[in-house]
């Protein structure tokens, strides 16, 4: 069993609530794209004290990687980032598609292709049902 992530300092989830609308959530029924039902737009889960594992013990890489720069809060960049052993995921907002391939975005995930290609990990970008690899 892997300890959770410790969040970074200065970082909070504040009014984000894209992991609870981007992500694909199969304990709970929920698609990728689509708010869960929990959800309480700008405030968050009104289930927050009894929600599933599966939500309590994820946390975006915004919340954990101090390095990550004030451009990469998800409810600036309209993007969810999350590491997965090699892979770093990122899903993106539908109502901002093409956000990733805007500056500093493109250029950052470039940059994490590369340095990820010397151990055999790779960058994914999910935009809606379109799947990037970098």
């Amino acid at each position: 069993m892997q300890p959770s992530p410790t969040i970074a300092a200065g970082r909070s989830c504040g009014t984000c609530t894209l992991c609870c609308r981007l992500p694909d959530i199969d304990l709970l029924d929920k698609p990728a794209n689509a708010w869960c039902r929990h959800c309480v737009a700008g405030e968050g889960c009104s289930i927050y004290a009894d929600r599933p594992s599966v939500c309590r013990d994820f946390l975006c890489l915004w919340m954990t990687d101090e390095g990550l720069a004030e451009a990469w809060e998800p409810s600036r960049s309209h993007m969810m980032i999350y590491r997965q052993g090699p892979q770093v995921t990122v899903l993106v907002d539908p109502d901002h598609p093409d956000i990733w391939r805007r500056e500093p975005y493109h250029s950052q995930l470039l940059d994490w292709a590369r340095e990820a290609e010397a151990t055999g990990g790779y960058v994914i970008v999910f935009r809606q049902d379109d799947v990037f690899k970098i």
